[in-house]
Protein backbone atom coordinates (compact mmCIF):
# COMPACT_ATOMS: atom_id res chain seq x y z
CA UNK A 1 0.00 0.00 0.00
CA UNK A 2 1.73 3.21 -0.96
CA UNK A 3 2.60 5.97 1.41
CA UNK A 4 -0.28 8.99 2.44
CA UNK A 5 1.77 11.17 0.20
CA UNK A 6 2.18 8.65 -2.36
CA UNK A 7 0.47 8.09 -5.99
CA UNK A 8 0.64 4.76 -7.67
CA UNK A 9 0.90 4.99 -11.12
CA UNK A 10 -2.46 2.74 -11.62
CA UNK A 11 -4.33 5.68 -9.52
CA UNK A 12 -2.54 8.46 -11.55
CA UNK A 13 -3.56 6.32 -15.18
CA UNK A 14 -7.24 7.19 -13.89
CA UNK A 15 -6.63 11.06 -13.47
CA UNK A 16 -4.39 12.15 -16.69
CA UNK A 17 -6.92 14.09 -19.52
CA UNK A 18 -9.50 14.48 -16.51
CA UNK A 19 -10.55 18.04 -16.37
CA UNK A 20 -10.01 18.41 -12.89
CA UNK A 21 -6.45 16.74 -12.69
CA UNK A 22 -3.83 17.45 -10.52
CA UNK A 23 -0.62 19.24 -11.96
CA UNK A 24 1.67 17.04 -12.96
CA UNK A 25 5.52 18.25 -12.11
CA UNK A 26 8.47 16.93 -14.07
CA UNK A 27 11.68 17.57 -12.02
CA UNK A 28 14.42 14.93 -13.54
CA UNK A 29 17.45 16.91 -14.14
CA UNK A 30 18.55 17.51 -18.16
CA UNK A 31 20.73 14.21 -17.79
CA UNK A 32 17.60 12.29 -16.72
CA UNK A 33 15.43 14.11 -19.18
CA UNK A 34 17.78 13.19 -22.02
CA UNK A 35 18.24 9.51 -21.20
CA UNK A 36 14.66 9.21 -20.76
CA UNK A 37 12.98 12.31 -23.51
CA UNK A 38 9.27 11.14 -22.46
CA UNK A 39 6.74 12.30 -19.91
CA UNK A 40 3.78 11.25 -18.01
CA UNK A 41 1.11 13.08 -20.53
CA UNK A 42 0.05 16.35 -19.01
CA UNK A 43 3.36 16.60 -17.16
CA UNK A 44 5.21 20.17 -17.40
CA UNK A 45 8.95 20.36 -16.94
CA UNK A 46 10.37 21.94 -13.76
CA UNK A 47 13.29 22.73 -11.99
CA UNK A 48 13.32 21.58 -8.81
CA UNK A 49 16.11 24.24 -7.10
CA UNK A 50 13.74 26.93 -8.26
CA UNK A 51 10.70 26.14 -6.59
CA UNK A 52 10.08 29.64 -5.54
CA UNK A 53 9.45 30.83 -9.03
CA UNK A 54 6.55 28.52 -10.02
CA UNK A 55 5.30 26.95 -7.17
CA UNK A 56 2.81 29.96 -6.32
CA UNK A 57 0.68 29.49 -9.39
CA UNK A 58 -0.26 25.98 -7.90
CA UNK A 59 -1.49 27.52 -4.40
CA UNK A 60 -5.06 25.78 -3.74
CA UNK A 61 -4.25 22.93 -6.59
CA UNK A 62 -3.40 18.86 -5.85
CA UNK A 63 -0.08 18.47 -7.50
CA UNK A 64 1.92 14.97 -8.36
CA UNK A 65 5.74 15.07 -8.55
CA UNK A 66 7.63 13.03 -10.86
CA UNK A 67 11.22 12.43 -10.97
CA UNK A 68 13.10 9.06 -12.35
CA UNK A 69 12.67 7.14 -9.68
CA UNK A 70 10.92 8.07 -6.84
CA UNK A 71 14.07 9.81 -4.89
CA UNK A 72 14.31 13.24 -5.02
CA UNK A 73 9.95 13.43 -5.53
CA UNK A 74 9.26 13.53 -1.70
CA UNK A 75 12.12 16.23 -0.70
CA UNK A 76 10.19 18.49 -3.56
CA UNK A 77 6.72 17.39 -2.14
CA UNK A 78 7.52 17.97 1.07
CA UNK A 79 8.12 22.03 0.03
CA UNK A 80 5.39 22.37 -2.09
CA UNK A 81 3.29 21.06 0.89
CA UNK A 82 4.59 23.40 3.28
CA UNK A 83 3.69 25.85 0.57
CA UNK A 84 0.28 25.31 1.78
CA UNK A 85 0.12 22.80 -1.98
CA UNK A 86 -1.47 19.63 -1.73
CA UNK A 87 2.02 17.42 -2.74
CA UNK A 88 1.93 13.76 -3.76
CA UNK A 89 4.93 11.82 -5.30
CA UNK A 90 4.90 9.19 -8.51
CA UNK A 91 5.21 6.28 -6.56
CA UNK A 92 8.58 4.77 -8.03
CA UNK A 93 8.35 7.90 -10.34
CA UNK A 94 9.08 7.91 -14.28
CA UNK A 95 10.61 4.22 -13.82
CA UNK A 96 7.65 2.77 -12.07
CA UNK A 97 5.15 4.59 -14.56
CA UNK A 98 6.89 2.94 -17.46
CA UNK A 99 7.00 -0.83 -15.88
CA UNK A 100 3.42 -0.09 -15.07
CA UNK A 101 2.95 0.08 -18.85
CA UNK A 102 1.77 4.11 -18.43
CA UNK A 103 1.53 5.93 -21.68
CA UNK A 104 4.26 8.15 -22.45
CA UNK A 105 4.31 11.66 -24.29
CA UNK A 106 6.81 11.67 -26.81
CA UNK A 107 8.38 15.03 -25.03
CA UNK A 108 10.59 15.45 -28.64
CA UNK A 109 7.47 16.45 -30.55
CA UNK A 110 6.25 19.23 -28.15
CA UNK A 111 7.06 22.69 -29.95
CA UNK A 112 9.49 24.95 -27.88
CA UNK A 113 7.72 26.79 -24.77
CA UNK A 114 7.89 30.58 -24.52
CA UNK A 115 9.37 32.72 -22.32
CA UNK A 116 6.78 31.79 -19.57
CA UNK A 117 7.03 28.13 -20.08
CA UNK A 118 4.02 27.77 -22.97
CA UNK A 119 3.74 26.39 -26.50
CA UNK A 120 1.80 28.65 -28.18
CA UNK A 121 -0.37 27.45 -31.21
CA UNK A 122 -1.95 28.92 -34.55
CA UNK A 123 -5.23 28.31 -36.26
CA UNK A 124 -7.50 29.63 -38.31
CA UNK A 125 -10.79 31.49 -36.78
CA UNK A 126 -14.53 29.56 -36.41
CA UNK A 127 -13.33 26.40 -35.04
CA UNK A 128 -15.59 23.64 -35.58
CA UNK A 129 -14.11 19.96 -35.08
CA UNK A 130 -10.50 19.73 -35.39
CA UNK A 131 -9.79 23.15 -34.46
CA UNK A 132 -11.44 22.42 -31.16
CA UNK A 133 -10.32 18.82 -30.44
CA UNK A 134 -6.72 19.38 -31.02
CA UNK A 135 -6.45 22.03 -28.18
CA UNK A 136 -8.31 19.80 -25.79
CA UNK A 137 -6.07 17.33 -26.49
CA UNK A 138 -3.03 19.90 -25.99
CA UNK A 139 -4.59 21.19 -22.90
CA UNK A 140 -5.19 17.78 -21.22
CA UNK A 141 -2.27 15.19 -22.19
CA UNK A 142 0.53 18.01 -23.56
CA UNK A 143 0.60 21.32 -22.31
CA UNK A 144 -1.98 22.51 -19.36
CA UNK A 145 -1.06 26.25 -20.12
CA UNK A 146 -0.93 25.89 -24.30
CA UNK A 147 -2.19 29.31 -25.79
CA UNK A 148 -4.12 29.44 -28.78
CA UNK A 149 -4.46 32.33 -31.49
CA UNK A 150 -7.50 32.11 -33.89
CA UNK A 151 -6.94 34.63 -36.55
CA UNK A 152 -8.17 34.64 -40.41
CA UNK A 153 -6.96 32.20 -42.93
CA UNK A 154 -4.38 34.47 -44.13
CA UNK A 155 -2.73 35.51 -41.21
CA UNK A 156 -1.89 32.24 -39.60
CA UNK A 157 1.88 32.21 -41.34
CA UNK A 158 2.72 35.47 -40.59
CA UNK A 159 1.09 35.35 -36.75
CA UNK A 160 3.03 31.84 -36.56
CA UNK A 161 6.44 33.95 -37.42
CA UNK A 162 5.98 36.92 -35.65
CA UNK A 163 4.93 35.41 -32.49
CA UNK A 164 6.32 32.32 -32.28
CA UNK A 165 3.77 30.18 -32.36
CA UNK A 166 3.17 26.92 -34.24
CA UNK A 167 0.35 26.53 -36.92
CA UNK A 168 -1.92 23.55 -36.79
CA UNK A 169 -5.14 22.68 -38.59
CA UNK A 170 -4.33 24.48 -42.26
CA UNK A 171 -2.57 23.45 -45.17
CA UNK A 172 0.84 22.95 -45.70
CA UNK A 173 2.24 22.88 -41.97
CA UNK A 174 3.18 19.62 -40.41
CA UNK A 175 0.53 19.85 -37.65
CA UNK A 176 -2.18 19.30 -40.24
CA UNK A 177 -4.45 16.44 -42.00
CA UNK A 178 -2.39 13.18 -43.69
CA UNK A 179 -4.28 10.77 -46.29
CA UNK A 180 -7.50 10.29 -44.43
CA UNK A 181 -6.17 10.64 -41.08
CA UNK A 182 -7.40 14.58 -39.44
CA UNK A 183 -5.08 16.42 -37.61
CA UNK A 184 -6.64 15.38 -34.26
CA UNK A 185 -5.43 11.64 -35.50
CA UNK A 186 -1.45 12.94 -36.38
CA UNK A 187 -1.40 14.74 -33.01
CA UNK A 188 -2.14 11.53 -31.08
CA UNK A 189 0.58 9.91 -33.40
CA UNK A 190 3.23 12.30 -33.28
CA UNK A 191 3.09 12.96 -29.27
CA UNK A 192 2.67 9.08 -29.28
CA UNK A 193 -0.23 9.09 -27.10
CA UNK A 194 -2.08 5.96 -28.86
CA UNK A 195 -1.98 4.34 -25.72
CA UNK A 196 -4.08 6.44 -23.59
CA UNK A 197 -7.47 4.57 -22.83
CA UNK A 198 -10.34 5.72 -24.95
CA UNK A 199 -8.37 8.19 -27.11
CA UNK A 200 -8.10 6.15 -29.99
CA UNK A 201 -11.93 5.16 -29.88
CA UNK A 202 -12.08 8.99 -29.61
CA UNK A 203 -9.86 9.47 -33.00
CA UNK A 204 -12.52 7.82 -35.11
CA UNK A 205 -14.99 9.83 -33.84
CA UNK A 206 -13.49 13.00 -34.59
CA UNK A 207 -12.12 11.75 -37.71
CA UNK A 208 -15.59 11.27 -39.50
CA UNK A 209 -17.47 14.12 -37.96
CA UNK A 210 -14.37 16.44 -39.64
CA UNK A 211 -14.04 14.31 -42.91
CA UNK A 212 -17.64 13.78 -43.42
CA UNK A 213 -18.12 10.32 -42.98
CA UNK A 214 -20.16 9.96 -40.45
CA UNK A 215 -20.59 6.37 -40.96
CA UNK A 216 -17.23 5.72 -39.39
CA UNK A 217 -19.07 5.18 -35.82
CA UNK A 218 -22.33 6.48 -34.53
CA UNK A 219 -21.47 9.13 -32.46
CA UNK A 220 -19.90 11.11 -35.35
CA UNK A 221 -23.09 12.81 -36.09
CA UNK A 222 -23.46 13.88 -32.78
CA UNK A 223 -19.90 15.42 -32.20
CA UNK A 224 -20.82 17.18 -35.56
CA UNK A 225 -24.12 18.52 -34.72
CA UNK A 226 -22.71 19.41 -30.83
CA UNK A 227 -19.83 21.15 -32.63
CA UNK A 228 -21.60 23.64 -35.26
CA UNK A 229 -24.19 24.42 -32.80
CA UNK A 230 -20.99 25.67 -30.92
CA UNK A 231 -20.00 27.29 -33.68
CA UNK A 232 -23.79 29.60 -33.97
CA UNK A 233 -23.55 29.92 -30.07
CA UNK A 234 -20.30 31.94 -29.97
CA UNK A 235 -18.50 34.81 -31.34
CA UNK A 236 -15.97 34.68 -29.53
CA UNK A 237 -13.55 31.63 -30.09
CA UNK A 238 -11.91 31.39 -27.41
CA UNK A 239 -15.76 31.52 -25.35
CA UNK A 240 -16.29 28.79 -28.07
CA UNK A 241 -13.03 26.86 -27.16
CA UNK A 242 -13.57 26.94 -23.25
CA UNK A 243 -16.88 25.35 -23.24
CA UNK A 244 -15.88 22.91 -26.47
CA UNK A 245 -12.89 21.50 -23.55
CA UNK A 246 -16.20 20.18 -21.93
CA UNK A 247 -18.00 18.37 -25.04
CA UNK A 248 -14.42 16.60 -25.30
CA UNK A 249 -14.25 15.82 -22.03
CA UNK A 250 -17.69 14.11 -21.95
CA UNK A 251 -16.87 12.18 -25.25
CA UNK A 252 -13.43 10.81 -23.93
CA UNK A 253 -15.10 9.96 -20.44
CA UNK A 254 -17.62 8.07 -22.62
CA UNK A 255 -14.78 6.10 -24.70
CA UNK A 256 -12.56 5.52 -21.86
CA UNK A 257 -15.59 4.22 -19.44
CA UNK A 258 -19.01 4.12 -20.31
CA UNK A 259 -19.44 1.78 -23.66
CA UNK A 260 -21.06 -0.94 -21.61
CA UNK A 261 -23.46 1.72 -20.01
CA UNK A 262 -26.96 2.20 -21.29
CA UNK A 263 -29.71 4.27 -20.44
CA UNK A 264 -33.49 3.51 -20.00
CA UNK A 265 -36.75 4.83 -18.99
CA UNK A 266 -37.86 4.65 -16.53
CA UNK A 267 -35.54 3.95 -14.29
CA UNK A 268 -34.98 1.08 -11.53
CA UNK A 269 -38.08 0.47 -9.37
CA UNK A 270 -38.67 1.26 -6.57
CA UNK A 271 -36.22 -0.58 -3.88
CA UNK A 272 -33.82 -1.28 -6.79
CA UNK A 273 -30.65 0.20 -7.09
CA UNK A 274 -28.94 1.52 -9.96
CA UNK A 275 -26.23 0.04 -11.78
CA UNK A 276 -23.20 1.92 -9.95
CA UNK A 277 -20.95 4.21 -12.05
CA UNK A 278 -17.38 3.82 -12.55
CA UNK A 279 -14.71 5.80 -10.32
CA UNK A 280 -12.57 8.46 -12.05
Amino acid sequence: MPAPSTLTAAHLMRLIGTHDAPAIIDVRNDPERSAEPFLVPGAVRRDAGQMEVWAAPLAGRAAVVVCADGGLSAGVAAWLRHAGIAAEVLEGGLAAWRGARGPLLNASAVPPPDARGRTVWVTRARPKVDRVACPWLIRRFVDPGAVFLFVAPGEVAGTAARFGATPFDIEDCFWSHRGEQCTFDVMIQEFGLGGVAGLSRLAVIVRGADTARLDLAPQCAGLLAASLGLSRMFRDDLAQLEVGLSLYDAFWRWSRDALAETHTWPGPARGEKAAAEPAV
